[in-house]
């Protein structure tokens, strides 16, 4: 009975380690202190801007690969109304550019070429709204993470400070775990927002090359010779 007992010991001390080296992320995040709502609630900001603009550039971007030359039939033949209502019933960036620049054909070239560069800059302002907030989460989480991490040292000196000789681990821990936890959650706020303003500047990138693309096209279209 003994030896099993002695047996018992090394999986009953392993077993209670766990239990104690267990934390939930519930309570890691409320031994981060106050600072972790601001740092909470700019990480929600940042998920609801990365995913409301991915989408919103992704519905923008969509293009029917026959669209052009649709366009480039119907102006062939003249049927400018046709081109237009087209354009209406397609809802993207390109479609809403080309309608303005069809609606100026007759006038000259410089003037259908300043409408569509104009239309392709509210499009391309459009689809880069609230990504300055997104950049400012970016910046901003990580530092309230290190603001943290000062509190949370200044605590901990205060509290030595004030214990005197009788200074424990767990006497400073609350101010040390302050400084920890705020500190990884501002990072991985700011990491994480950073990541995702990229991507979606990428995006539009893409965006902005294809309307590139067909805006040449189109007044290559203009300038072809009249048969």
């Amino acid at each position: 009975m003994i030896d099993t007992l002695i047996q018992d010991v090394p999986g009953a001390v392993a077993e209670s380690q766990a239990t104690e080296m267990t934390m939930s992320i519930w309570e890691m995040t409320l031994k981060g202190g106050v600072l972790m709502i601001p740092i909470f609630i700019l990480s929600i900001i940042a998920v609801y801007i990365f995913f409301e603009r991915y989408f919103a550039i992704r519905n923008a971007s969509k293009e029917d690969p026959s669209f052009m030359e649709r366009i480039k039939d119907y102006i062939h033949a003249g049927q400018i109304d046709y081109a237009i209502n087209l354009c209406q019933h397609t809802d993207n960036t390109i479609s809403r550019m080309l309608e303005k620049g069809i609606n100026r054909i007759g006038r000259p070239l410089n003037d259908i070429s300043t409408a569509i560069d104009n239309i392709a800059n509210l499009e391309i302002a459009k689809l880069e709204k609230s990504l300055p907030a997104l950049a400012s989460v970016a910046g901003g989480a990580p530092m309230l993470g290190f603001l943290g991490t000062v509190t949370g040292m200044i605590r901990a000196f205060y509290d030595m400070a004030n214990a005197g000789s009788n200074i424990d681990v767990q006497l400073l821990s609350s101010g040390i775990y302050t400084a920890m936890v705020t500190t990884v959650a501002g990072l991985i706020v700011g990491i994480t927002a950073y990541f995702a303003y990229n991507a979606l500047v990428a995006r539009i990138e893409r965006v902005v090359f294809r309307l590139q693309a067909r805006a040449i096209e189109f007044m290559d279209l203009l300038n072809e010779p009249v048969n």
